[in-house]
């Protein structure tokens, strides 16, 4: 159904759905409460019927019935309270609650309002009040609407979870099997292309021609590379993650606008880490395009390389308009983009490099219009 492939509309059955359960979950147990309590009332009212024909009687009366009702429960605690508001008979008390004055009188301020006491009329004897409360099987129904609701928001949470996770996979598979594709549809000019190299060099051609000619066709075979990684399972190795960053950075240096200031900062020492230099340029390239993007083509852009105690470190600093800190995480979600041309795919698949192949993490580490943006790759060491 159409109505289910928009995540808005699923989000809205899930929560409107949930709602209606839960009323109906909360209705009946309410009215199940309400009933035993009735129920409870009722036996309530025969109990002090009982004592009362007890305290009324004459010595020759049988009193075997009132005895016996007086004796069928036994899990309801209750206090017989006479008119000068003092205690003349407490019954399912817990003992160690009997035994003690005080908590005695705290437990009976505890239940004092759970039930309307019942009056007992003794005739010329006078009234006491029967003040009673939840037996422990009213007790457990009180809370089984707090426990049923915990369990529906719980399997109602496992199946949005199941459902997100399901439909994230179904996206994954799409987008891996759209990049080999793409890898396998350029493959095939490419191969052509190659072949027409040989053709021009036997035909004498320039040679300042052919060579940017095998440049762009190696950057093809680069491209065509990397998105053939994609959704594949990759074995990293230890590689020099200088050699990666220095790479990355001369290349783009070369291909950018002189109006940018490209500037580099490397240690002295190499720094080896397992990874894939292909893909790592790839991210690299992914958060250099966005920075001059954001510096409209001139500023300033910084590439700093160094480690600390658990990770490696790459930054990407550039001098541009910041990022909304409440963007910090949408920017990497696929299809977001600021711009009018592209799919938003950068920053989500720089996303799905550093974090699903190389176990690290990327962020936006700060952003501000006035010291533009640096983004941070953390990377685990060996």
């Amino acid at each position: 159904m159409k109505f289910f492939e928009n995540t808005a509309n699923v989000r809205f059955f899930i929560l409107f759905t949930s709602i209606i359960v839960i009323g109906i979950v909360v209705w009946n147990i309410s009215v199940f409460y309400e009933g035993v309590k009735d129920e409870e009332r009722e036996k309530m009212r025969i109990w002090s019927s009982a004592q009362a024909s007890i305290s009324k009687a004459g010595e020759e009366q049988d009193l075997n019935l009132e005895l016996e009702i007086l004796n069928t429960i036994d899990d309801i605690p209750m206090f017989i309270v006479n008119e000068s508001n003092g205690f003349q008979e407490v019954n399912n008390i817990p003992e160690p609650v009997a035994k003690d004055s005080t908590k005695l009188r705290q437990y009976f301020e505890s239940i004092q309002d759970q039930n309307k006491p019942i009056v007992i009329d003794l005739g010329d004897a006078g009234k006491q009040f029967l003040y009673y409360g939840d037996s422990s099987i009213l007790t457990k129904i009180k809370y089984y609407p707090f426990i049923l609701l915990l369990i529906i928001f719980l399997l109602i949470g496992l199946i949005y979870l199941y459902y997100i996770t399901a439909k994230n996979s179904e996206k994954n598979k799409l987008w891996a099997g759209m990049a080999k594709e793409t890898a396998h549809q350029i493959g095939t000019p490419l191969s052509s292309l190659v072949g027409w190299m040989e053709i021009l060099r036997s035909e004498n051609v320039n040679a300042e021609y052919i060579l940017e000619i095998e440049k762009d066709i190696e950057r093809l075979k680069t491209i065509t590379e990397r998105f053939s990684k994609v959704g594949s399972k990759l074995a990293l190795e230890v590689s020099s993650l200088n050699d990666a960053v220095e790479t990355s950075f001369n290349y783009l240096k070369h291909r950018s606008s002189k109006l940018i200031k490209f500037s580099i900062d490397l240690p002295e020492q190499e720094l080896h880490c397992k990874l894939n230099p292909t893909l790592l340029s790839w991210t690299i390239e992914n958060l250099t395009k966005n920075a001059i993007d954001a510096m409209k083509g001139r500023g300033e852009l910084k590439i700093s390389l160094f480690e600390d105690k658990h990770h490696y470190k790459i930054h990407v600093s550039d001098s541009g308009k910041g990022i909304p800190s409440s963007k910090f995480k949408t920017i990497f979600q696929p299809g977001y983009s600021t711009k009018e041309r592209g799919w938003g795919l950068g920053l989500s698949l720089s996303k799905r490099i550093i974090e699903d192949y190389h176990f690290g993490r990327i962020r936006v580490l700060s952003s501000s219009a006035d010291t533009g943006t640096v983004f941070e790759i953390k990377l685990p060491k060996i």
